[in-house]
């Protein structure tokens, strides 16, 4: 009995051990992965993307046909694309986003580009999932300025969606399915395979000497303390100032900027952000919810000194930002 007893304790101990390491925010963003993932992944902060994701393909092609579609918006002028160019990095590369009737957005638009990987939606985090996020653009006067109901009326003139729909959906056409079908093919927009992938899946030529010194620099920096898992961040909320008064600094302060603030009215959560992934970041300026930072460069320079109480050399923010570039992956095949 007594030695039954020892076992039973050891293997309890074993069993915490593993339950506590493993990440609960891994957990929940997980997809299907193409396999195991190498020693070296698991050991990294970063994760590499799996390289197939299972989705229905026939939603997905919905989904992509509406995202394109500006039938979304009131004046037929505006579809998720104007914002979300596929092109450009999944982003208008804009300071602020312009919707219908030439309104100007309150934060610079993120990349739609592996949104599947977030724990929420938004600079704010409003919105649970992609499904949800689509109502915001949707309904706010400053973007598409629609209703549900008016693009509900509008693609049932076609007979193409009419079909599609109720071939996919048993109840056709609907602001739930519709919702659905863009989200199906938000979450296709993964971009595995880029070089910092290649790297953590055990390929040591993949990064140049320079890029494995930015990736031990951002590091041991503690840059990925907010900037780790499958999208390099995307996963925590974060004050953005941790280290000093950015906005005081910065002046001219605006509704958009009290962040979480708005959604939770805590005090606590006044300027605190949903942390961006910096998946395909060299593709997507200008950088923050503010589009204030023009360059990769600039904003490495910020994110040092306000958020780690840091000032980098320029030799550590080229090589920073040399790594921060092998993170721009595949989308389809073919490199971004």
């Amino acid at each position: 009995m007594k030695w039954f007893f020892v076992i039973s304790v050891i293997l309890l101990c074993l069993l915490v051990t593993v339950l506590w390491q493993r990440s609960p925010i891994q957990e929940q963003s997980e997809p299907v992965s193409d396999g195991p993932i190498p020693v070296r992944a698991v050991k990294e902060p970063i994760r590499p993307i799996p390289l197939q994701i299972k989705l229905n393909p026939n939603k997905i092609e919905l989904g992509k046909k509406l995202f394109h579609d500006p039938q979304l918006s009131r004046d037929n002028s505006i579809s998720c694309a104007s914002c979300h160019d596929l092109k450009t990095g999944g982003t208008d590369r804009r300071i602020r986003s312009i919707g219908i009737d030439s309104a100007v957005g309150s934060v610079n638009a993120p990349t739609v580009f592996n949104s599947g990987f977030n724990f929420k939606q938004f600079w704010d985090g409003r919105a649970e999932t992609l499904e949800d996020q689509i109502d915001g653009p949707l309904n706010s006067p400053d973007e598409m300025g629609s209703s549900w109901e008016e693009v509900v009326t509008k693609l049932k003139k076609f007979s193409d969606y009419v079909s599609t729909f109720g071939d996919l959906y048993p109840d056709g056409i609907q602001a739930h399915n519709i919702k659905d079908a863009i989200a199906t093919f938000e979450r296709s927009l993964y971009t595995p395979n880029s070089p910092a992938d290649q790297f953590l899946r055990g390929d040591s030529s993949a990064l140049t000497d320079e890029e494995k010194t930015g990736y031990r620099l951002f590091k041991s920096y503690g840059c990925t303390s907010c900037h780790q898992g499958i999208g390099v961040g995307g996963n925590m909320f974060e004050r953005f100032g941790v280290m000093g008064d950015y906005f005081a600094e910065r002046g001219k302060v605006t509704e958009a900027d009290l962040g979480r603030f708005n959604v939770t009215g805590d005090e606590r959560d006044r300027y605190v952000f949903k942390v961006p992934s910096l998946r395909n970041v060299a593709l997507t300026p200008p950088y923050f919810h503010d589009g204030s930072a023009r360059r990769l460069e600039d904003a490495v320079a910020t994110m040092a000194e306000y958020q780690l109480g840091r000032k980098l050399s320029p030799e550590e923010i080229d090589r920073i930002v040399k790594f921060l570039k092998t993170l721009t992956g595949e989308y389809g095949g073919k490199p971004l």
